[in-house]
């Protein structure tokens, strides 16, 4: 039987820390990558400041130091002792978005994340010139928009990340990214896993009649596979990650990746022909391409697996926020009129959560003519510019609870689903897919519909509700494996090591459900326009 506290005591440990868009988490694992041995997390919330969406330095650090110390807390409180020693860590986080430092590591503007829809003339250029669809999310997209914007910072600008690679450079003094976080940066070339040269040359020439001597490769951080090592805890980044001393330098950091890597890994779908849907405050689906595209989609990014595998991503920057908001909204009447559990405790939101899914499940498969649309924020897949979030009927749609949450369920999928058919236009084809997500805790509900929106089978393991973090703390380990010897690949390495034994429920898609989500989002396709006359009729002060 394994001595975890002998394991803990004894540095042969995996952290992996991951900065979602509202939760910062942090999770241990030990040699067996399949074991947690702790957890730890902290709640937080971007701001629209000056319209335009932001974290604060500030608070990532705070985040992260209350996610790590609650971890430690975890640790002692199940094995008695206290978390010294690390073998490894990686950091991952929310993709792409624009943080730019000057010469000093001082930020020159506020962090813009991913959620910012503001770069849509810098998009459709640097597309134009590519022959690649950039997003309007991507870093790249970022910096040429202030080029473009006359933004008088990039004067100063001497190095651009992602959120997670800011978080690995504090850690470590090294300025690098994993490839799949790179990918959201500016386009990799699959040949080489590395940045695309040709299209560096291009934008410098484009960039220099407007910023003069801008060299974009000497920006961009350094670019690594999974398994290579990224760094090592320096004493600053110990104290960083905890303040009270506690912990030592010397952990080994595998490159930082993005939340769509961490997916990937948390579900073993990173060799081509699988892929998996991320559900969180965001929606995606990343699918692992056999062979290249034979067109460029507005409704695709082109990215990488952590290995560097071509990957095709279908992102939604409006994910299951919404939902949790109508579910809240019960959660208040719940509370309101003393409604008790079976047990005869008040119920909690997990107890509303799940009757309200359960409940989705007696709904008509189309969800009765109901409509509900989820954007919080601007959608570039659905061609909405600014969130107008809108719960849609007509006088004769049938307007029952069920109909209600199932529409609210099809909603969160509903833009995800007009990406993945264009996916399907290209003949792309799945043998599996992998879900993970808090929403897919309450079994069979939301996994049933993804399923019928999607047409395909659908997984969901044990580690479905946390595997961001976990994932990266895989990759940590990953590395760790690296630095001993054992050369296996990443996709080898997760069969072997990680998920030999994994069981994964499988759902099938159900006829009825298939065919009803269809009509649905028929009738989501065609309602945008009533999206789009609430933005220009209802403007944000």
């Amino acid at each position: 039987m394994t001595d975890f506290k002998d394991v803990i005591a004894g540095g042969r440990t995996s952290l992996g820390i991951e900065l979602g868009s509202t939760r910062i988490k942090a999770c241990l694992i030990g040699e067996d990558p399949s074991t947690v041995l702790g957890v730890g997390s902290h709640e937080w919330e971007n701001q629209l400041v000056d319209r335009l969406w932001t974290y604060s330095l500030a608070d990532v650090w705070k985040g992260v130091q209350a996610a790590y110390a609650e971890l430690v807390a975890d640790v002692e409180r199940r094995y008695g002792t206290r978390l010294e020693n690390l073998g490894s860590i990686g950091v991952s986080a929310m993709m792409h978005g624009y943080l730019a430092f000057d010469d000093a590591d001082e930020l020159l503007v506020p962090f813009r994340t991913w959620r910012n829809t503001n770069t849509g003339a810098a998009s459709a250029e640097l597309t134009e010139l590519f022959g690649v669809n950039i997003p309007l999310r991507w870093s790249i997209a970022h910096l040429h928009q202030a080029v473009l914007d006359g933004e008088p910072h990039l004067a100063q600008v001497r190095s651009i990340t992602t959120l997670a690679g800011y978080v690995h450079r504090e850690l470590t003094g090294r300025n690098v990214l994993g490839v799949g976080d790179a990918s959201g940066m500016f386009p990799i070339d699959s040949g080489t896993s590395n940045y695309d040269a040709g299209l560096l040359t291009r934008y410098d020439t484009l960039a220099a009649e407007t910023v003069p001597g801008l060299k974009l490769s000497e920006l961009l951080p350094e670019v690594l596979v999974a398994g290579q090592p990224a760094g090592e805890l320096t004493a600053e980044g110990a104290a960083l990650l905890d303040p009270t001393g506690g912990l030592r330098p010397g952990a080994l950091l595998c490159p930082p990746e993005g939340d769509a890597g961490t997916g990937m890994v948390a579900t073993s779908s990173v060799a081509p022909r699988t892929g998996n849907v991320s559900a969180g405050t965001s929606i995606f689906a990343m699918v692992v391409l056999e062979r290249p595209l034979e067109r460029v989609h507005h409704e695709l990014d082109l990215v990488t697996t952590p290995s560097g595998d071509p990957v095709a991503m279908v992102h939604c920057n409006n994910g299951a926020s919404e939902l949790a908001a109508w579910v809240g909204l019960f959660s208040r009447f719940a509370a309101a009129s003393g409604a008790v559990s079976a047990s005869g405790a008040a119920l909690n939101s997990d107890d509303v959560f799940t009757t309200l899914f359960r409940e989705a499940l007696d709904g008509a498969p189309d969800a009765g003519g109901l409509l509900a649309y989820n954007h919080l924020a601007g959608e570039p897949i659905a061609e909405i510019p600014e969130g107008r979030p809108l719960f849609l009927r007509t006088p004769d749609s049938e307007f029952t609870l069920a109909n209600f949450m199932r529409a609210q369920l099809y909603g969160v999928f509903g833009t995800l689903a007009l990406g993945m058919r264009v996916l399907s236009g290209e003949g792309v084809e799945l043998d599996r897919m992998f879900a993970h997500g808090g929403m897919f805790r309450t079994a069979d509900v939301a996994q049933r519909f993804l399923s019928g929106a999607l047409a395909a089978p659908v997984s969901v393991a044990a580690t479905a509700s946390e595997g961001g973090p976990w994932g990266m703390a895989v990759l940590a380990s990953y590395a760790s494996a690296n630095a001993a010897g054992d050369e296996l690949d990443l996709d080898a390495y997760l069969r072997k090591h990680v998920f030999a034994d994994a069981e994964f429920e499988t759902t099938e898609p159900d006829a009825a459900d298939v065919a009803g989500f269809a009509t649905y989002l028929d009738r989501y396709h065609t309602g945008l326009q009533v999206e789009g006359a609430a933005i220009s009729a209802l403007p944000v002060e």
